[in-house]
């Protein structure tokens, strides 16, 4: 299952690139013999400044057809790194090609595109600025992996 991230805003070189990249290199790896990745991202970026209704297009068309949904919200599930590795596992087993998760700018996900979604996830009731969850989700997908591969990266 590829996994596609599609996220508003181009992400420059720096600590949050790096830790970006080290993840998803390592859910690759890891990844692979269990039918999970590669994990690509799919930057957009509103240059007139539209805000949420602007991004949505661009951010819909970064969606492969057919594609399983899923956005990070604040209003979204939060969920254990077990409960999303065993998600990530279902959402396999189901014969998903692929799953989008989708991350907005500043403003947040339009409206009609967060109702678009399968599911819509959340890493807590605080705000994060959408460069960090780049980060945070990169490193959860690489958890969901470990856990399914049984390494010991995640310790309960």
């Amino acid at each position: 299952m590829r996994v596609q991230i599609c996220a508003v805003g181009r992400l420059r070189g720096g600590p949050e690139r790096s830790l970006i990249d080290d993840y998803l290199t390592r859910f690759d790896r890891t990844g692979r013999a269990l039918a999970l990745g590669p994990a690509q991202i799919h930057e957009v970026e509103d240059k007139k400044g539209g805000g949420m209704s602007a991004e949505a297009p661009l951010l819909s068309r970064a969606i492969p057809k057919g594609a399983l949904i899923c956005t990070l919200d604040e209003r979204g599930k939060m969920l254990s790194s077990p409960d999303f590795a065993t998600l990530m596992a279902r959402w396999r087993d189901e014969g998903r090609s692929d799953v989008a998760f989708v991350i907005g700018g500043a403003d947040g996900i339009d409206p009609a595109l967060r109702a678009q979604a399968d599911t819509s996830l959340s890493f807590g009731k605080m705000v994060w600025p959408h460069m960090l969850v780049r980060v945070m989700l990169a490193e959860q997908l690489y958890r969901a992996a470990s856990i399914l591969a049984g390494s010991p990266y995640h310790r309960v």
